[in-house]
């Protein structure tokens, strides 16, 4: 169903109405939906993606901590580390500054200050442009398999810290001759659960020949979008490089201009003094680290966990690490309206641990129901519960995705675009909240550090064109 006409008549003001804004082009083949001329159908996809599943060994089965290879608590600070000194460790985390009702906590974390690559290839065929997309296996991902980019690699895989096989098409990312940059830029990761982590989000074109590896299959941008309504198949990866693509909108205006929308995001980073150290991990407050889980002592938020992995496909064919699984599944939303005829999303500056930047705006609503239950009153997450009781016309897009499967074990979310009216999101929401047009979230993807990785994805939905406002 589309938004209706009528679901709101508020006007923008005149200044607001001039605040023009030309989003970045990009070429017409790229704006195209794709449905002649593609290089495979969704059928033969669908058949494709059915044997690569069944192609190879994987297994992931739990350990304890003790049966990891190379990996230990540090007999001083508690720190679960790699011994090769590498790849990602977990740690503590003190935060002070963080909103109510969570002003202060500690929590494990983990800190990778190494920035990966997700880079995806892109080529025309017949003038229609295509991305090569992965089927790739993550420990992490319920259901182990699902379409990644064309290189999803950390600084360690890549450099062949493992000692394993070399990333398949890393050439096309790292040879700028090799190919035609689209985007290119330094994004963050989850910051409730990373500390500072970043990764190089990348989209580049070439002209050559390229071959294609059984496990690699070329797209549209179409066929991505319709695919993107199937539940845990687009991984995380993929998304946060698709919404980083200059795609155009069409939005003669705005409420609020871009200048007053940078503004409001100064102030709101201003306004927040979050102060944010690692600790050692050993005994900090609420966790308890037993024999085969790290855990809340109110059984809320994730625990750290050990698995041991077999992958036949994979760089390494066997390895263990750690994993963090969160307690619960996650609700992820963005409100939108049609103000003065323009479709517009309710951001909100979302403060994390993780981030370097204090906050970055998020969706409305990015919550695990399961951590906040105990909660009534003021204390309730604004906007969950408006989400959680939303009726089904109101619903535009609803679709389960999974989180970062190399890191995360089990980590899904219900992402969902929910239609507001203006008695239940007004056009001057509470503090930390904002309305901006799709494309004014998607031109501060030029740059790093503004849109957190939830909001991608719901914003890659937009870009593949899965949902339109």
């Amino acid at each position: 169903m589309s938004v209706r006409a009528d679901a709101d008549h508020t006007e923008p003001s005149t200044a607001h109405r001039a605040a023009r804004r030309r989003p970045a082009r990009v070429p017409r083949p790229l704006r195209r939906r794709g449905r002649h001329r593609r290089r495979t159908s969704l059928d033969a996809f669908t058949g494709w993606w059915t044997r690569r599943s069944g192609a190879h060994r994987f297994r992931v089965e739990r350990i304890p901590f003790h049966g990891m290879d190379a990996w230990s608590f540090h007999p001083g600070t508690g720190n679960l580390a790699h011994r090769s000194g590498r790849f990602f460790s977990v740690e503590g985390l003190h935060v002070r500054g963080g909103e109510q009702p969570f002003p202060e906590w500690q929590q494990p974390i983990i800190h990778q200050p190494e920035i990966g690559i997700l880079g995806i290839l892109a080529k025309k065929f017949d003038g229609v442009l295509h991305f090569l997309m992965q089927a790739k296996m993550e420990p992490g991902n319920i259901n182990l398999v699902q379409l990644s980019p064309t290189v999803q690699a950390t600084r360690s895989n890549y450099t062949k810290v493992h000692g394993g096989a070399a990333v398949k098409y890393l050439e096309y990312f790292t040879q700028p001759r090799r190919a035609t940059v689209v985007v290119d830029v330094l994004q963050s990761e989850h910051g409730a659960w990373f500390h500072r982590k970043f990764n190089r989000n990348i989209v580049v074109e070439t002209d050559e020949d390229v071959p294609l590896d059984d496990d690699f299959r070329w797209l549209t941008l179409g066929q991505i979008g319709e695919l993107m309504h199937r539940d845990n198949l687009v991984n995380m990866d993929a998304r946060t490089v698709l919404a980083c693509l200059p795609t155009p909108f069409d939005e003669p205006a705005a409420l609020h201009s871009d200048a007053e929308l940078l503004s409001w995001y100064a102030a709101e980073r201003s306004r927040h003094s979050v102060h944010a150290r690692r600790v050692p991990l050993a005994g900090i407050p609420g966790w308890t680290t037993g024999a085969e889980s790290i855990a809340h002592h109110a059984d809320r938020y994730f625990r750290v966990v050990a698995v041991r992995v077999e992958a036949s496909n994979r760089e390494v064919a066997a390895w263990t690490q750690p994993l963090i699984e969160p307690c619960g599944h996650g609700i992820t939303a963005f409100l939108t309206r049609r103000i003065g005829g323009v479709p517009h999303l309710l951001a909100h500056g979302r403060v994390e641990g993780g981030f370097l930047d204090t906050i970055e705006l998020g969706p409305t609503v990015q919550y695990t129901p399961r951590n906040y239950a105990h909660l009534t009153g003021p204390a309730r997450p604004r906007f969950l519960d408006l989400v959680l009781e939303a009726a089904p016309d109101r619903i535009r897009y609803a679709a389960v995705h999974s989180e970062e499967g190399g890191r995360f074990l089990h980590a899904q979310a219900r992402y969902l675009f929910v239609e507001a009216d203006e008695s239940q999101a007004p056009n001057d929401p509470p503090p930390g909240y904002r309305w901006c047009t799709p494309g004014q979230l998607t031109q501060l993807l030029r740059y790093g550090r503004y849109v957190n990785v939830q909001a991608r994805t719901l914003l890659s939905l937009l870009t593949t064109r899965a949902v339109e406002l």
